[in-house]
């Protein structure tokens, strides 16, 4: 629950940031921003040897692991940097846009910053001291949004987000040292065990930045910076409550995975249950996203930022297909199939590339965002196919019922909410918090009756009803 504390925390002030800037900034500022990060990310994760992993998967790592592990890191970060510095004009001339030059040079420097922060912390995580891992997550994200939202009302300008970014990354930095003991130095000598994990790392990681990033890169390269930065804002918001709500689970659920993977039994077990509070939660939250979008935009963002809506429609759908898949492909990796999670990764940026370049070689924005919706529904049903191969005792069925109910539910739910937009007339606000309250009601009511006519059996509908008569039981006991 900690875990799952600090990650809606960190996302709560993330949303908070969004909210301001996008009251402060105008799109075409996200836009210049997104094309800059675009290609840093491309260049860093190309580099990136997930030495992260490796640490985590060893339950025996020395010190002499995580010196190499920091060196190799270090040294990554060392030629992405230059890289990006050197090659910041290739990337202005392919956005047609110079102002993305000095911003990616500028940025560069935050490589080299990541790079240096003590690979100790990594320990919070293997060890799942999660207060410990708040705390330094914590400290980077509020001194950054400080300093970017002040800069913002200052500036009015895209640069806060540039100084946002660098100063979040030098706190990151500094606090890493203070709250860890480790001292890492420059070291090699476990370069073979820990590249023989991150070559594949590698493969995955690079897979898996194109395979979420390629549709943005192509929108960037075919409308200006004012779509992009609608494009990007959509892409962000339309991720927190699926994605972002779950990403806590997930970095408390791989080294629990990690614990229990030579139980074959136990590793299904948690694997389901898993992916059924996941989709519990995930499934609505990307579906009811997607009803509502227009009333949140218009209200939280604004009217500059109304074009993003149907964006925000179709990659809110996005996130709710990658709430079925996310604990899947850490299982997958736990079991030591990082290639094929890394196979699943390019095949489908294949799949994009085709239909981007050869089928829809004009297509636009929107165009792009459902061909992304496309790649990743096959995305799922390769997933689920490689995990029954992976543990034999698991089969597309076990699956299916995990998911089954939440996906019955968010129909009913979208069925309801598309009648009220149908028949009730309505200011922004009214209609938004009608839709909420019945969107919440008929989801939640036809989630139970199906759980109740199929025989109230121990899923995710009963860990999450026992959680909360909990929470009701500590609090009523504090109470008293």
């Amino acid at each position: 629950m900690l875990s799952v504390a600090m990650r809606w925390t960190d996302r709560l002030i993330g949303l908070v940031s969004t909210l301001i800037l996008a009251r402060l900034l105008a799109p075409e500022d996200f836009g210049i921003i997104a094309m800059a990060s675009l290609a840093i990310g491309l260049l860093d994760v190309l580099l990136d040897l997930g030495v992260n992993v490796a640490l985590i998967q060893n339950p025996k790592a020395t010190s002499a692991h995580y010196d190499t592990a920091w060196t190799l890191r270090l040294l990554q970060s060392a030629v992405a940097a230059s890289i990006i510095f050197l090659g910041a004009p290739l990337a202005g001339e392919y956005f047609g846009d110079a102002r993305v030059i000095p911003v990616m040079q500028v940025l560069s420097a935050s490589i080299i910053i990541a790079g240096l922060e003590n690979i100790g912390i990594i320990e919070f995580q293997k060890k799942m001291q999660f207060g410990l891992d708040f705390r330094f997550m914590f400290l980077k994200r509020i001194v950054g949004f400080i300093a970017t939202i002040s800069a913002a009302f200052l500036m009015q300008s895209y640069w806060a987000l540039v100084i946002g970014t660098l100063t979040g990354r030098v706190i990151g930095m500094l606090v890493s040292y203070r709250m860890h003991p480790m001292r890492p130095r420059i070291s090699v000598e476990k370069f073979g065990e820990i590249f023989a994990v991150s070559q594949w790392m590698l493969v995955r990681s690079s897979g898996q930045y194109l395979d979420t990033n390629l549709h943005k890169i192509l929108v960037g390269r075919r409308a200006d910076s004012a779509v992009l930065g609608g494009y990007t804002l959509a892409d962000e918001i339309s991720a927190m409550p699926s994605t972002e709500l779950l990403a806590p689970i997930n970095r408390a659920l791989f080294p629990a995975f990690v614990a229990a993977k030579e139980n074959i039994a136990e590793l299904k077990r948690l694997f389901l249950m898993a992916q059924g509070v996941q989709t519990l939660i995930g499934i609505p939250a990307g579906i009811g996203l997607a009803m509502v979008a227009p009333e949140i935009v218009g209200l939280l963002l604004g009217e500059k930022w109304l074009p993003a809506v149907p964006f925000v429609q179709i990659l809110a759908l996005v996130g709710s297909i990658q709430a079925i898949t996310t604990s899947g492909g850490y299982v997958l990796i736990t079991l030591g199939r990082v290639r094929q999670i890394a196979l699943i990764s390019w095949a489908q940026i294949g799949v994009f590339v085709i239909g981007a370049f050869t089928i829809l070689p004009d297509a636009g924005a929107s165009a792009l965002a459902m061909m992304r919706l496309a790649t990743v529904t096959i995305g799922l049903f390769t997933i689920f196919w490689l995990l029954t191969r992976a543990l034999e005792s698991l089969s597309a069925i076990d699956m299916a019922a995990t998911i089954s109910r939440p996906i019955f539910g968010a129909a009913a739910m979208a069925g309801a909410l598309h009648l009220l937009d149908e028949s009730l007339s309505a200011g922004a606000l009214p209609l938004l918090i009608t839709k909420l309250v019945v969107g919440v009601v008929v989801y939640t009511l036809t989630v139970l009756a199906l759980w109740a006519l199929f025989g109230r059996g121990r899923g995710a509908e009963a860990y999450v009803l026992e959680k909360i008569r909990a929470l009701i039981a500590a609090r009523r006991k504090s109470a008293s």
